[in-house]
């Protein structure tokens, strides 16, 4: 089966130089067990297994009390402690206790450890003293806009500057259908490398049902999932919007202490981000954080939305790789939609569906307040006479 590349690759090629134990997070059906068996076999040395923690026999090994018993195990599976040696641990969230085997080992017998797990809960939890000093966690997202086209087979270039994202109306009669596809079905591999409509919305279902049945019983000790269900669903419809938890609380019926529980942990399996207000504006602690969610195909089964909040969840996402994402406002007077920083830049980022001239004065006498090293409007569809603008599908 090919593996397609994607944009962490690299830098976890690098992190094999580092004796320190390679940790991969992200949502489920991200791609971690492919991106984990790429990078398992960019270890040129034969002294290196793959064991998948979702099958119990192999769960078992790491679940015994005596440490030194999974040496044996790997010992009978042909590998020499006395050589390198690197293992790969598929899904770790189901073992508590595998943080007190990984430092066992690796502290003895300097194992290289490449694990992945479905979640920053469990690492929060569980990883944050066991392997300090001794892991280096990496995060993986649903596919990028450049991604999806590779994953498509369709060329593109990349743009590293917003001023070289401006609207170009071949680009945009080139690649407009593929984006229109990148929004309505977000960027989950399994899915997007399906074409037929029906099969990528029960796909997103089945995911979405596993992580509920799979991900949230394992991980967490909610009495009624049901209600953790219902609050997707309410995030969903207020996607774009500043959290109102009290509100939240009163509609669903629970405590506000329980459902700012049930956000962390949706934010930490990585099903929703809450975004910060930037400095500049407001006091941000003063200010609520505004809701997204990390693929726009969980998102969209999960409510019926418009295509303009499909549309600026699905800029946030693209944004991610291009710096640190806050919103900036200034209590009810104005609000830009995101400010990006990165080596010291802030790019303010207004996202329109239709671009227009006046859209982009309002937003650079807004920018004109505050230190902002440029400002763009992010647009969908080109409006008649307005072509300064950034195509969102340039984003990559």
């Amino acid at each position: 089966m090919s593996t397609y590349f994607r944009y962490l690759f690299p830098t976890l090629e690098d992190a094999l130089a580092d004796q320190r134990a390679i940790v991969i997070t992200g949502m489920r059906r991200v791609g971690k067990t492919t991106t984990l068996r790429w990078l398992l076999e960019q270890i040129p040395s034969p002294n290196k297994i793959y064991l998948d923690l979702e099958r119990l026999d192999q769960r078992a090994v790491f679940q015994e009390s005596n440490y030194d018993l999974v040496l044996d195990y790997l010992r009978n599976r042909g590998l020499d402690p006395n050589q390198p040696m690197a293992v790969a641990l598929d899904e770790i969230q189901y073992v508590p206790n595998l943080p007190s085997v990984v430092k066992y080992l690796f502290d003895t017998y300097g194992i290289k450890f490449l694990l992945t797990g479905s979640s920053s809960f469990y690492l929060k939890n569980y990883f944050s003293e066991s392997l300090a000093g001794r892991k280096v966690i990496f995060e993986m997202f649903p596919l990028t806009f450049g991604e999806f086209l590779d994953f498509r087979g369709v060329p593109y270039r990349r743009r590293e500057s917003f001023p070289d994202m401006r609207f170009d109306p071949h680009e945009y009669e080139r690649l407009k259908g593929f984006y229109e596809e990148f929004i309505t079905f977000g960027g989950l591999p399994d899915v997007v490398l399906e074409t037929r409509s029906s099969v990528r919305q029960d796909l997103l279902n089945d995911i979405f049902s596993s992580y509920i049945n799979v991900d949230v019983r394992a991980l967490a000790d909610f009495q009624k999932i049901g209600e953790l269900q219902q609050l997707v669903r309410l995030l969903a419809l207020r996607i774009g919007n500043k959290l109102d938890i009290t509100k939240l609380a009163s509609t669903i019926g629970l405590s506000r202490p329980t459902v700012m529980q049930y956000l962390d942990f949706l934010e930490m399996t990585y099903v929703i981000r809450r975004l910060p207000a930037f400095a500049g504006g407001d006091k941000p602690l003063a200010l609520a954080r505004k809701l997204y969610f990390c693929d726009n195909g969980i998102a969209g089964i999960m409510a019926s939305l418009s295509e303009g909040a499909m549309f600026e969840n699905a800029v946030f996402n693209q944004l991610r790789l291009y710096g640190q994402l806050n919103y900036l406002a200034r209590g009810s007077e104005y609000e830009i939609d995101f400010i990006v920083s990165k080596n010291s830049r802030l790019s303010a980022l207004e996202v329109k569906y239709h671009p227009i001239l006046a859209d982009d004065q309002k937003l650079k006498r807004i920018a004109a307040k505050y230190p902002l090293t440029e400002s763009w409007l992010v647009g969908k569809y080109p409006a008649p006479g307005f072509s300064d603008f950034v195509w969102a599908g340039s984003i990559f």
